[in-house]
């Protein structure tokens, strides 16, 4: 599974995930990534917001809540043995 760093924007900390799966919707990616690679842990949809010829990916949390339904809704269907709570 692959694992991503990500850093933190409000105190520039590095957090590592790993990403469970990810979608094109729209023309935007998403990365479901969890904190841990299995079982339960918190999981979190994070939405690319850089353009293709950036170097690095930049993603934020999705934080929208009618957003955050749809998407969940999405990954649900892709990933069959994963619940969501929100």
């Amino acid at each position: 599974m692959e694992k991503v760093r990500f850093q933190s924007p409000q105190d520039g900390e590095a957090l590592e995930f790993y990403v469970i799966e990810q979608t094109r919707i729209n023309g935007v990616d998403y990365l479901l990534a969890a904190e841990e690679e299995e079982g339960d842990c918190e999981a979190f949809i994070l939405k690319e917001l850089s353009h293709g010829s950036e170097e690095e990916a930049v993603y934020e949390l999705v934080d929208s809540e009618e957003e955050l339904a749809y998407i969940s809704r999405i990954f649900s269907e892709l990933l069959d043995d994963v619940d969501f709570t929100m």
